[in-house]
C-alpha cells in the first residue's frame, strides 16, 4: 500500500475530515442554522472527493504502471476498472 500511495498524507486528510464531521456533530448538538450546517457538510464531502482523487491518481501513477510493465496488462485493466467504478460512487 505505501508504495501506491503518500499514506501520511491521506492520513493527514482524513484526520481532518473527521475533524470537520466532529465540528458537523457540534453544530448540529448546538442547533446551529441548518444552511450553515449544510455548508459543512459540502465542505467534508468536497474534501473526500479529493481524498479518493489522491489515492486513485496513486494507484494509476504506481499499480497501474507496474503491473503494465510487469506484463499483467488484463488484471491490471480489470482493477483499474473496478477502482474507477467505486471512485465514481462518491457523490
Amino acid at each position: 500500500m505505501r508504495e501506491c500511495m503518500d499514506v501520511d498524507a491521506v492520513t493527514m486528510r482524513l484526520r481532518r475530515i473527521e475533524g470537520q464531521i466532529k465540528g458537523i456533530i457540534k453544530m448540529v448538538e448546538n442547533d446551529k442554522p441548518c444552511e450553515d450546517i449544510l455548508i459543512q457538510i459540502g465542505a467534508a464531502k468536497a474534501a473526500l472527493h479529493k481524498t479518493g482523487q489522491v489515492i486513485l491518481e496513486g494507484h494509476m501513477h504506481h499499480c497501474v504502471l507496474n503491473g503494465l510493465k510487469q506484463g499483467n496488462d488484463k488484471e491490471v485493466l480489470t482493477r483499474l476498472s473496478a477502482a474507477i467504478e467505486q471512485f465514481s460512487r462518491i457523490v
